[in-house]
């Protein structure tokens, strides 16, 4: 974390946090059934220990995003996204960072946030807008070309193509490459250089 911040600080990048459950076994992908007292508990925790690293490197966290199974049930329980809104609460002014389309974001905005909605590179689509399983080996887009195909299509508004072929209209404020997606080094490469060929703008939500 001291290393991440300080990389942040000195090429000027957005530093945010990506807080999940207390389950590094499994990489925090796994839910645990948490009361939202401990979610805001472990929450706070995660942010305070990046916040004072942040803070060491002369910088500070600009943005939250659950991580793993704790995002995808913050997408769907208010409960769970309000006990994270509120570990937040101490790192004010910060955005919340979403799922495009999930009431998480309605839900942050009614408690005064400004959030992101967020869209992925490296993920396959349902129909229904939601991401397809980890547990279906077609989940990921490893392809660096077709990673950076869907998130040309996402910066311009034009959707994505769901694991049946249909097309999901998707709204989106930031675009999620997963560090541990194989092949991901090269995707962020190939994306960035796609983007700026397009006259794409790639920054920090506003």
């Amino acid at each position: 974390m001291a290393r991440l911040c300080a990389l942040a600080a000195k090429s000027g990048k957005a530093l945010g946090a990506h807080p999940g459950y207390p389950d590094r076994a499994n990489f925090g992908r796994l839910e645990l059934q948490l009361s939202p007292v401990e979610i805001e508990t472990t929450v706070a925790a995660q942010l305070h220990s990046l916040a004072a690293h942040a803070r060491c490197a002369g910088t500070r966290l600009t943005h939250v995003k659950p991580h793993g199974a704790l995002y995808h049930a913050a997408m769907r329980r208010r409960d769970v996204a309000e006990a994270i809104a509120r570990a937040a609460a101490p790192f004010t002014p910060i955005r919340l960072i979403g799922l495009a389309g999930a009431p998480a974001l309605t839900w942050w905005q009614s408690m005064g946030y400004p959030t992101a909605a967020e869209a992925f590179a490296d993920r396959r689509y349902l129909a229904d807008g939601s991401l397809v399983p980890r547990t279906d080996p077609l989940a990921l887009i490893e392809h660096p070309d077709m990673a950076a195909a869907q998130a040309l299509r996402i910066a311009r508004r034009e959707g994505v193509l769901a694991d049946d072929g249909a097309l999901v209209p998707i709204a989106a404020d930031t675009i999620c490459i997963h560090s541990d997606t194989p092949g991901a080094l090269d995707s962020a490469r190939t994306i960035v250089r796609r983007c700026r060929d397009n006259g794409i703008t790639i920054a920090p939500p506003r």
